[in-house]
């Protein structure tokens, strides 16, 4: 569970800058991830993040047009160079290159551990962080086209229950949703606060987020289950595509066929499939460009 539960917190440092503007050493050179610390009142502390740009974004004869953007959420134990880390941005290259996909412009900041929401004691912010700082200043400082049909959100595990819960919670903002492995439960898990008084890991995490003991009406008010019946009529105009791997350890695949079933007794329309595989970014890679080509149809239509 290494991969899962490896945790990090943000970095109250000087801003870092990690790889600015990397250029891809393949035929897609002049493709680059912009990788800067963005320092947060919200939060009062420095929250890295990547831009991952298109070449086309620095052509002369792009200097006015605006991109799409989608907002990408890792995984916990992640951060925000993992798109290029794992190999999600050569699948994203590969696209373009077989001319499956446009381009758009890919922002992915750092979550640490934070499920991508506030947390229950009001100590760490992260979702007002994320709506009411991040992506304001991504849309100031990067050509990006701020309309609800040409902004998306995904994610993998934890970054797929964030990707979930902020376009559930605001459909209003976000045209399109996607999550791989999406870390979804539909109830708090049983013996939580005994296991992080016993120092488990996991468990310590969840209490850090939903309460020490988890508070369930703030875990029902976070659930992507619980805002879609609240928000399906707002959900019904939003492209959603979910997917899992059948041998998954944690038991996501049970619970995202929960969603997919409260989904169509909703009558929301959306994409979700089971696949052979499990938690791993093995299984993310081989599903990745699924996404990738879901919400560039998603872009094009709105353009």
């Amino acid at each position: 569970m290494a991969y899962l539960f490896q945790r990090h917190r943000f970095s109250h440092r000087a801003p870092l800058l990690f790889l600015a503007l990397l250029a891809v050493s393949t035929a897609f050179a002049q493709e680059r991830a912009d990788c800067r610390a963005f320092r947060s009142t919200i939060l009062h502390a420095s929250v890295r993040y990547c831009v991952f740009l298109p070449a086309s974004y620095f052509s002369a004869n792009a200097k006015t047009q605006r991109f799409p953007v989608l907002y990408l959420l890792h995984g916990l134990g992640g951060n925000e160079r993992e798109m290029a880390l794992s190999g999600e941005w050569s699948v994203l290259q590969d696209l373009r290159r077989d001319h499956k996909v446009g381009d758009f412009l890919v922002v992915a900041p750092d979550g640490s551990d934070t499920f991508y929401i506030n947390s229950q004691d009001g100590k760490t912010l992260y979702g007002d962080f994320f709506l009411r700082e991040f992506m304001p200043f991504i849309e100031r400082t990067h050509r990006v086209r701020a309309e609800r049909a040409a902004r998306g959100i995904t994610g993998f595990s934890m970054g797929g229950y964030g990707a979930l819960q902020i376009a559930f919670a605001n459909p209003e903002l976000f045209g399109s949703a996607s999550a791989h492995s999406a870390a979804l439960m539909r109830v708090p898990p049983q013996g939580v606060a005994a296991g992080a008084s016993a120092g488990n890991l996991p468990a310590a995490i969840l209490t850090n987020v939903f309460g020490n003991p988890i508070n369930r009406d703030f875990w029902d008010l976070n659930s992507p289950f619980v805002l879609a019946k609240k928000n399906a009529a707002l959900l019904s105009k939003t492209k959603i595509y979910f997917d899992c791997g059948t041998e998954d350890r944690y038991g996501f695949n049970r619970t995202a066929s929960e969603l997919d079933q409260t989904l169509r007794s909703l009558k929301i329309p959306h994409e979700f499939h089971l696949y052979p595989g499990g938690h791993n970014v093995s299984y993310l890679l081989a599903h990745r460009g699924a996404s990738f080509e879901f919400h560039w149809r998603e872009f094009e239509l709105a353009r």
